[in-house]
């Protein structure tokens, strides 16, 4: 199927960015969903995947609404109005989904399970019981790395603007993925699911790049400006393993366990995995934690029974910085 959206000069001055939580959700939820290997987040599926089952998301809401390919409910991921939406903002916005907009959303994905059903019956209580799960799925998946996710998010951003100011709009799009072509102030897209032009969407176009997303999908829905989300740059680096030096800088001033437990949060962990992986008392590993939270260079994520304990962005770049 090809896609053409027209692009008018005030088209192209309301064409912007955003990064959101929501379409992370949905893209890495499907990925985590298929069961197979990945030659990129092989590493977080690994992570994952046994959380997500220990929690029954293998068979909740998410299952339901999300499918292995194809249509996603545009309802999951409402337009961002700003550059970087909270996950409360977006889920608010989910929950504030017009009935009407529920049942079209449905009409067009065509499951008929159970959660499907009810939700048709009522959209309005059972939106909350969505984002309820959401809330879960983003705490045990998504929360523990979002410090490197965004970063790869707004590095993406950073490099689209660059071209756009170095080549202009034409050449960012041509940029964005294979499945996309930009000539005679149209972008058009091939193998969509969805068709999408002028005729069905508001004015402008909003660019979201996404880690997860393997290919491009689109939303539309008028007046308001379409969404495309595309693959970002750089997650191919993602989950690599970065070795820290000059490690003993760091000790120096915020001492030696505690350095240890932010090289081994590389991947997020619990208090008795560090333990384990450390020799430090599982006590003494919960007292430094506490302090490196304090100090806000880690975030705890609840997982079931167990608390994950994840590098923020300010770890990350004091580590970044001594490498």
């Amino acid at each position: 199927m090809l896609s053409e959206l027209a692009f008018t000069a005030d088209d192209l001055a309301l064409t912007r960015f955003a990064v959101s939580p929501m379409w992370e959700v949905v893209t890495s939820f499907r990925l985590l969903a298929a069961g197979s290997a990945h030659p990129v987040h092989h590493t977080w599926i690994d992570q994952v995947r046994p959380r997500a089952a220990a929690a029954g998301l293998d068979s909740g809401w998410l299952a339901e609404l999300i499918p292995p390919t194809g249509y996603l409910p545009d309802f999951l991921t409402p337009l961002p109005s700003e550059l970087a939406p909270t996950l409360d903002a977006e889920l608010a916005a989910i929950r504030a989904t017009s009935a009407d907009h529920v049942l079209t959303d449905l009409d067009v994905l065509g499951r008929t399970g159970p959660r499907c059903q009810a939700l048709r019956a009522d959209p309005e209580s059972r939106l909350v019981r969505v984002t309820e799960e959401i809330e879960t799925y983003w705490e045990l998946a998504l929360a523990p790395y979002w410090a490197k996710i965004r970063a790869v998010l707004d590095a993406d951003i950073f490099h689209r603007a660059r071209q756009v100011a170095e080549h202009g709009v034409g050449h960012l799009f041509n940029d964005l993925h294979s499945t996309l072509s930009w000539d005679d102030n149209t972008l058009r897209m091939v193998r969509k699911q969805c068709g999408i032009s002028r005729k069905n969407t508001g004015p402008g176009l909003l660019l979201v790049p996404s880690a997860f997303a393997v290919n491009t999908f689109t939303w539309s829905r008028s007046p308001e400006s379409p969404q495309l989300a595309y693959p970002a740059r750089g997650t191919g680096t993602l989950w690599e393993r970065r070795p820290v030096a000059r490690t003993e800088a760091i000790a120096a001033v915020i001492g030696r366990s505690r350095t240890i437990l932010l090289t081994e949060l590389e991947a997020p962990a619990s208090t008795t995995e560090l333990a384990h992986r450390t020799g430090i008392s599982a006590a003494g590993v919960s007292q430094h934690l506490t302090a490196l939270r304090d100090a806000g260079m880690v975030s705890a994520h609840r997982a079931g029974r167990s608390v994950l304990y994840a590098r923020t962005a300010v770890a990350e770049s004091l580590l970044a910085a001594t490498a």
